[in-house]
């Protein structure tokens, strides 16, 4: 497939803002997909495409994370292995399981999540104790949202975030840049599979994985730097978007 050298502009443009906007709240895809099917580009080839330069975005803002010090590996470690055995099963089961019956489920949580969060003001403003051992919620949050974001994906980060803030009791910086790396680590599941699918626009993909690199380093600094209503505020839209999202794919 071909494209218009102002199309690959606009493509790594579109790229470079999902990046920045993905390393602040999540929700990148929800930008980008629109756009590469926007230029032509057929729903699986867009899906698989999507997922690599989305790869790019979410290990620029992990890196940054971590080389601030807001990633501890050490501790989330046990995480990235239970994420991925969770996105692996995940990925095999939507062979064999039809994923529509999530789209009702997955806009009533996100609801709660929003809910929860405008009405729990100082939620993510300062550490606080966690409701169960780092283990047991890896264990468990890993398998969970890792087979979600396998299975269908929508609003992985955002639950990543929510399960970070009112479950472990992370600060919003710290829960954000967990998120990251237990994001990347699920997409890369996704975007093994899509590569034996053969579905990848590899030179689009990879440009506008730059832009995703450079969107996604400047959205980290950017929660670095911001206060957290900031990014709280960012994170509601996203969740929201998401849901509006789910909820049109459902009744078109």
């Amino acid at each position: 497939m071909e494209f218009e050298i102002w199309q690959i502009l606009i493509l790594v443009g579109v790229a470079f803002i999902g990046g920045f906007i993905d390393a602040i709240a999540g929700g990148g895809g929800l930008i980008c997909l629109p756009a590469l099917m926007a230029v032509g580009v057929p729903p699986h080839a867009a899906l698989a495409t999507n997922k690599l330069q989305g790869c790019f975005g979410t290990l620029s803002a992990t890196v940054n994370f971590t080389r601030k010090g807001f990633i501890n590996f050490k501790e989330i470690f046990i995480g990235i292995i239970f994420t991925l055995i969770g996105a692996c099963t995940g990925t095999i089961s939507v062979l064999f399981i039809d994923p529509k019956f999530l789209n009702y489920i997955i806009p009533i949580l996100l609801i709660f999540v929003v809910i929860y969060t405008i009405f729990s003001p100082n939620l993510g403003e300062t550490q606080k104790e966690a409701k169960m051992s780092k283990n047991a919620f890896f264990i468990i949050f890993g398998l969970l949202i890792g087979f979600y974001d396998g299975f269908l994906g929508p609003g992985t980060g955002s639950f990543w975030t929510f399960a970070f803030l009112g479950v472990l009791g992370l600060s919003m910086k710290q829960a954000v840049a967990n998120t990251k790396i237990l994001n990347f680590t699920s997409n890369i599941v996704a975007l093994i599979v899509f590569i034996f699918g053969g579905h990848i626009l590899w030179l689009i993909g990879l440009l506008m994985g730059v832009g995703q690199m450079i969107g996604g380093y400047m959205g980290s600094n950017m929660v670095i730097k911001k206060d957290v209503k900031f990014i709280k505020t960012l994170f509601l839209i996203m969740v929201c978007a998401t849901i509006l999202k789910i909820l049109y794919d459902i009744v078109k």
